[in-house]
């Protein structure tokens, strides 16, 4: 499934190459044609941006299968240096650190550091995502996500809302130890209520481009009394 990503907020206040390092960090692989509609520049502008981003080391193409008859397109993919030029919140000094607490601690001390971490951030989560209506609990959690560095928003998607997030700043330290994300989606439901039911559709941990969990909201029938 394709989640369309809405225009960049303020994107004009930024050069060309890293509007469309944002986009294509947001939306995954992208054509030169869309990358030009949606920075409403013009085909041959777009596509000098994306040679130059490519001489970089920051693009990279991927064929994608022709719709119907004629030659496969190219779509443009974020390399790992491309990945690179956003955040990760000190990546290597986290997993040094992860590793050091594996020795000094072992696996138990870890992980009760990590147990920690998840108090401290439901705390955080119930203080601020407080509104009255789910919409408005998931936006002030996509805030929250945010400002941490997750790069969050939250759309429609029919009756249910997807809660999408386009970055993992701690994605280094999670694949070192993949306990840092395994409350998340019990803290999001918690956040959401017992109304409606959270489930994550991707996981970039397991190869996705994004997180991304949708909630749906349950049938009177299965809500919690």
């Amino acid at each position: 499934m394709t989640y369309a990503r809405k225009a960049l907020e303020n994107s004009g206040a930024l050069p060309t190459a890293e509007r469309i390092l944002s986009l294509v960090k947001a939306e995954g692989p992208s054509s030169t044609a869309q990358l030009a509609q949606a920075l409403q520049v013009t085909p041959e502008a777009a596509r000098q941006q994306v040679q130059k981003l490519v001489t970089a080391g920051l693009l990279a193409g991927q064929a994608q299968a022709a719709a119907g008859v004629g030659r496969p397109g190219q779509h443009w993919v974020l390399t790992d240096a491309g990945h690179r030029r956003f955040p990760d919140t000190h990546a290597v000094l986290t997993v040094q650190l992860i590793g050091s607490i594996r020795k000094l601690f072992g696996e138990q001390g870890l992980d009760r550091l990590i147990s920690q971490r998840e108090a401290d951030t439901r705390s955080v989560y119930q203080q601020r995502c407080n509104g009255k209506t789910v919409a408005r609990r998931l936006r002030q959690l996509a805030e929250v996500r945010s400002e941490e560095g997750y790069m969050a928003r939250v759309e429609r998607d029919g009756t249910d809302w997807l809660l999408i997030e386009d970055h993992c700043p701690i994605c280094v330290a999670a694949r070192s130890c993949q306990g840092f994300c395994r409350s998340e989606l019990q803290m999001f439901q918690e956040i959401v209520g017992g109304d409606s039911l959270v489930t994550r559709e991707q996981h970039l941990l397991a190869g996705a481009a994004r997180c991304v969990y949708r909630v749906v909201a349950r049938p009177a029938s299965a809500r919690r009394p």
